[in-house]
């Protein structure tokens, strides 16, 4: 292998998917309707090859994967550091607050996210992060080098998040 070679794997299947609700505000004070997507993911690493020529195992990758995604599913996506959108959980409810407006969900379909809005690209960084912290935990994880995560919140669009990896 030369110097300049670089190599990647990259997972995405039909059960990289999850169906969750959320709502945005954009261009300051205008707040969407609460509505849902069946979401997908794809998830991309780059690295050198270890001592099993891998990059990293893609069965790893697609599990790791899958397990962030199924904590969406089925959920309602909330931030948590948005400037405007106040949300407050206790063990049984969600209350969120967006100027007049209020939505209580039960706690237990809430996913309470540390982002400032819940547009498919901070979701594909919040999955990049997670992945990041369980990159740095995993052996295999020590060669990468990046990252990228794809969300495509209906077909044909898609917010990808890249970052490099130090781990």
């Amino acid at each position: 292998m030369t110097t300049n070679e670089r190599y990647r794997v990259r997972v995405t299947k039909d059960h990289l998917v999850f169906s969750a609700a959320h709502f945005i505000t954009f261009n300051g004070t205008v707040c969407e309707r609460l509505h849902g997507h069946n979401w997908r993911v794809a998830v991309e690493v780059a690295g050198s090859l270890d001592e099993n020529s891998y990059v990293f195992d893609f069965i790893a990758l697609r599990d790791e994967t899958q397990k962030l995604v199924n904590q969406l599913d089925h959920r309602v996506l909330l931030p948590t550091q948005h400037p405007l959108i106040t949300v407050i959980a206790n063990d049984v409810e969600v209350e969120a607050r967006f100027e007049q407006r209020r939505w209580v969900f039960p706690r237990e379909d809430c996913i309470l996210l540390p982002v400032a809005n819940t547009t498919a690209e901070l979701i594909a960084r919040w999955l990049a992060i997670q992945l990041k912290e369980v990159f740095a935990q995993h052996p295999g994880g020590r060669t990468l080098e990046r990252l990228q995560v794809e969300v495509e919140e209906n077909f044909g669009q898609w917010a990808i998040c890249e970052m490099d990896l130090a781990c």
